[in-house]
């Protein structure tokens, strides 16, 4: 939909875009397709949907001190739970593209600056409040302010004023344009809720979601059925949802075998040919924006050295860590956080390889002809971080350069490492617009500036893309930006992963799943069916 176009009531109904069937190297993949495994029966694209069944899933992810309070939300199995019954102004399609929810349209005035934003009349949360423009304000406010616990305070703070225009109608006012700010209000923290919910209130569940909340155990189960006042038609297919939280990969795995559940995420990516091999069992997977930096601290010798970044970027193996850590499931990276499956991806941008000479060649230029010896730390804060580090210490060691692989706990890896350390191991799960992926980590004020890099033409760019409404000219700036982390950022981005799922076949699906998260942007309850 266009940002001023209007947004029917969503119609359930098979997609009809093209298969692609599963290489053992993603490296080509550009849109996020369906990729069939080959490994297992064929998946239930695009079969007749039917209305049905308790769906039982095995995510990962979950705490005992989690909420349903969306401010605070961050692994799959709380975030699943909360879309299940809520819902957002706006969500992200097949395709990438921001699509109307609660919000029929919405529009852009002042350039960028000011947003309107036209509710869906007549929806209604469970408990029969109908929703109104006070219920979003209030939802949208608790994100905002310096006492604000929001995980999204950062990209909420830029609104100067939200205030009602009727019942049905919001304007948000900006400190600065932004053109993307209607996808913004797709993240899951971004979720509706009654006006006045507060605290502990959130998680009651109440919403306008697809689901209806019947228990809530943090940590461990919650359990909904289908809310019969829906107001997307059709939907959901499913009676009702059991989701588990499994944190051990080889629990998930068994659980799915045993017929206990019909979906799982994240399998083992050692196992999944054997697993994808067994009658009854369907591999679901598209390329998705998680990315993994090995990002250096420039201020801590000698990483400020350009000839020395260089060096190490071009002494890892892509093509191998891909094949090797991810087992094939996902596509090589160049030194930049935009995917291939992104729009305004770089796709013109020259990859980098694996150059040991030329690596040589900078390393002399920095004076360190003899070879250089550094630290890199590491965990394994996804699986293969370990392996990943000791892959890149055997390719580089050929460029003259001796990796110290140093091996942290994963507790308390992500308070005490970053920023804290010259060189580490990590993981990012992308975000659906350049802007926002650029934002939150490689801005000079970013919150998650791993290696304090301060480019000011990149920065300037920046402010200038959020606010032109001129594709072709975003375009253009975003390709400089993409090449300014590439050539200039010190860090190393050798692979992008693939989400991965693995189902029963009695689960059918959409020929086309989203790829802004894993489980169909999560939002898998609402969009499959029992086949």
């Amino acid at each position: 939909m266009t940002a001023s176009g209007k947004t029917p009531l969503l119609k359930p109904g098979p997609n009809s875009y093209d298969r692609r069937r599963f290489l053992k190297t993603t490296a080509a993949l550009g849109a996020a397709g369906v990729l069939g495994t080959g490994l297992g029966p064929d998946p239930a694209f695009a079969a007749t949907p039917r209305r049905g069944g308790t769906l039982r899933q095995a995510l990962r992810g979950g705490a005992t001190t989690d909420t349903l309070n969306g401010a605070t939300l961050q692994a799959a199995h709380p975030i699943n739970v909360s879309w299940q019954v809520r819902n957002n102004l706006t969500v992200i399609d097949a395709d990438g593209n921001v699509t109307g929810e609660l919000a029929e349209t919405w529009e852009p005035a002042d350039g960028a600056r000011r947003w309107v934003f036209d509710l869906h009349k007549g929806i209604e949360f469970h408990n029969g409040k109908s929703l109104e423009a006070a219920d979003v304000i209030h939802s949208l406010n608790i994100h905002r302010g310096e006492n604000s616990e929001s995980a999204v305070s950062g990209i909420m703070n830029v609104i100067r004023d939200i205030r009602a225009d009727g019942k049905h109608r919001i304007i948000v006012d900006l400190e600065t344009p932004n053109v993307d700010f209607a996808y913004l209000m797709s993240d899951y923290h971004v979720v509706i809720g009654p006006e006045g919910t507060t605290g502990e209130g959130w998680d009651a569940g109440i919403g306008t979601g697809p689901f209806i909340l019947e228990e809530w155990a943090p940590g461990v189960r919650a359990f909904t059925r289908r809310n019969p006042n829906y107001f997307k038609d059709g939907l959901p297919w499913f009676d009702a949802v059991e989701t588990l939280n499994v944190a051990d990969v080889a629990a998930r795995t068994s659980a799915l075998q045993t017929g206990e559940v019909d979906v799982i995420e994240n399998p083992d990516l050692k196992t999944l040919h054997l697993l994808g091999r067994r009658p009854g069992i369907n591999i679901l997977e598209v390329g998705g924006t998680r990315h993994f930096p090995y990002p250096m601290l420039k201020t801590a010798a000698p990483f400020g050295d350009k000839d020395v970044q260089m060096a190490l970027k071009l002494a890892i193996d892509r093509e191998e860590w891909v094949d090797k850590v991810l087992q094939g499931h996902g596509y090589v990276g160049n030194d930049h956080p935009v995917g291939r499956n992104q729009k305004f991806f770089a796709d013109a941008l020259e990859q980098r390889s694996y150059d040991p000479d030329k690596a040589r060649f900078h390393l002399r230029r920095a004076g360190y002809g003899d070879g250089l010896n550094i630290a890199l730390t590491a965990a394994d804060v996804y699986p293969g971080g370990l392996d990943g580090a000791v892959l890149y210490q055997a390719s580089a060691r050929d460029a003259g350069i001796n990796i110290e692989v140093r091996r942290e706990p994963t507790d308390g890896y992500w308070s005490e490492v970053p920023l804290n350390v010259p060189w580490h191991v990590s993981s990012l799960g992308g975000r659906v617009t350049v802007d926002w992926v650029m934002s939150v980590s490689y801005a000079a004020d970013a919150p998650w500036n791993d290696t304090k890099w301060d480019n000011e033409r990149f920065n300037e760019l920046l402010v200038q893309a959020r606010g032109e409404l001129d594709e072709a000219k975003r375009a253009e700036m975003y390709f400089e930006m993409q090449q300014l982390v590439r050539d200039d950022c010190p860090t190393v981005i050798p692979a992008f992963a693939n989400l991965i799922a693995a189902t029963s076949d009695r689960i059918g699906t959409p020929e086309k799943l989203a790829s802004n998260s894993q489980l169909d942007g999560l939002r898998n309850c609402e969009r499959w069916w029992f086949a």
